[in-house]
Formats: structure tokens, sequence, C-alpha cells
């Protein structure tokens, strides 16, 4: 991903920039999500995570070793941060929440990239919307960029959630600065 204007992003697809809007599809490419860091993208059927400024992506080959150990996020309208990624590597959005004690999702989430939450420790947990029954979990992994990390824990929510909580589970093994709009996380 080269760039975005609102609900458009740049990708370089074969080498050749290409403007594309949400729902548009161009050489097998459909762009599902975009904002100011990244757009989510399906190809083949699997959705992928692209980040602003990244690596080149070989969407028809095997995914880099995710050894990277610095995310550069800036921040959206709101001055929120959210970010495109993988959780044992399937594609999600997430929303920056230095709030929040672990990743968080909803049960249907949980469920559409193959979280088998019910075999998690059952508990409860408080919300905004107060106490509610929460799982806790594991994830394999979780990536964003090129960045990975093992072994994160996560609580799984039995409401719907518009997008993922990237919580301290995840932000506590990076270092992070704010400047201005921008948010660097570096692995620790």
């Amino acid at each position: 991903m080269a760039g975005s204007l609102g609900t458009r992003a740049l990708l370089v697809i074969d080498g050749k920039p290409r403007q594309l809007a949400v729902g548009d599809t161009v050489e097998g490419i459909r762009l599902l999500a975009v904002s100011n860091n990244d757009a989510l993208v399906e190809v083949g059927g699997k959705r992928v995570a692209l980040q602003l400024g990244g690596s080149p992506a070989n969407l028809g080959g095997a995914a880099s070793a995710g050894t990277g150990d610095r995310i550069v996020l800036t921040s959206g309208s709101g001055g929120h941060f959210m970010t495109s990624g993988t959780i044992n590597g399937s594609a999600v959005r997430f929303f920056v929440d230095t709030g929040a004690t672990t990743i968080t999702m909803g049960a249907a989430d949980a469920e559409r990239i193959g979280v088998d939450y019910k075999k998690g420790q059952l508990g409860y947990t408080t919300t905004a919307n107060g106490v509610v029954p929460a799982y806790r979990v594991v994830l394999n992994s979780v990536r964003i960029g090129d960045v990975q990390v093992y072994n994160v824990e996560a609580t799984v929510l039995p409401a719907s959630m518009p997008y993922m909580l990237l919580g301290n589970s995840y932000l506590d093994r990076f270092q992070m600065r704010r400047e201005n709009d921008r948010l660097t996380l570096e692995k620790k």
C-alpha cells in the first residue's frame, strides 16, 4: 500500500500504482477496507492486511517471516489509532486501546478466525456495559505489518464488536512513543 485518501487506497500491483475504492476489484484483488495506515484486501478468497509503506507483498506466495521490530501508526479522525493485522494468520481490524488488559474480541470474530474460545477459561469481566461473561484464551500469533509476537492472551466477549481491541497483552511487549499523530511501537 502506497497511500490512502478517504475510502480509496493506492496499491502497487505488479509494479504498477492502482487507485481502488472500497469494493473495487483489480487483477483479482478486492479492496475491503482502508484507513490512514493500512488496507484490507481479498485475493483468492483470502483476506490480507497491507500496511502503509510496508514491504512489498507477494499475495500469491508465502508471507514474510514476521521478524520486524517496529510498527508506526498514524491516528485517524478523533485521534484514535486503528490498524489491520492478523491473528493466527486470519485478517482482523484492531483499535489500539491502552485501557484494555488483553486483546479483546467478540464471539463472532473469534469463530470467524478459528479461535475455539469455549475451551478457554470462563470468567467475568467489567466493560463499559457492566459485568459480562468472558473467555480467556491464548492466541498463537498476532501480527501487524512485519512484526509478529507469539502466545498472546486474549478475552472473548459474547457481544458483537465492530473491531478488536489491541490491548496490553500485545502492547506491553513494545516501547510506545507518541509524537503528534504518530504512534511508534518498538519491540522490547
